[in-house]
């Protein structure tokens, strides 16, 4: 009966390692308007998670994303057009901000490149299934009699290492 106690320690111990994990986050402060919410989260949208890189401000949980976001809300307070927000934005952060950049001469590499990189791709698959082919084509070739002669033996001589 002595194991109770401890394995009663033990539990409350796991549970009390387990506290800080449990700890909730701050709700995602939100417009008192809905309107006006909605014209955030448009623009957010629009806006690249300078930290996440692949996700959305509206989408990311990072701290810097939620001050982007609250920034956003600021300025659509203040009047501001979608317009001259992401124009800000494109002005403090660069281009790499806006989540889908616009095709301009600094960012063609961009819209270009996977495209650009699909052609080398298919260009050298080409060349290489012609090397095979003909690599192979070349081995294909029968064999003289003398060679078929040479390979009977070989396989008749291995036949025999086996039997014994």
């Amino acid at each position: 009966m002595r194991l109770m106690p401890t394995l009663s320690a033990v539990f409350a111990a796991l549970l009390l390692l387990q506290a800080p994990l449990l700890s909730a986050k701050e709700a995602v402060t939100m417009a008192e308007d809905p309107v006006l919410e909605k014209i955030v989260n448009e623009i957010s949208a629009e806006l690249r998670c300078l930290v996440c890189q692949n996700q959305t401000i509206a989408d990311s949980h990072a701290d810097l994303a939620v001050d982007l976001k609250n920034q956003v809300r600021d300025m659509v307070r203040e009047g501001k057009t979608q317009d001259e927000i992401v124009d800000y934005m494109v002005q403090r952060y660069g281009d790499f901000v806006r989540y889908r950049p616009p095709v301009k001469a600094s960012t063609y590499l961009l819209w270009v490149g996977p495209f650009l990189l699909l052609f080398v791709g298919i260009f050298v698959l080409i060349l290489n299934l012609k090397k095979r082919r003909l690599l192979t084509g070349e081995q294909d070739e029968a064999l003289s009699p003398e060679e078929s002669e040479r390979l009977a033996q070989l396989l008749r001589s291995e036949e025999e290492k086996n039997k014994s």
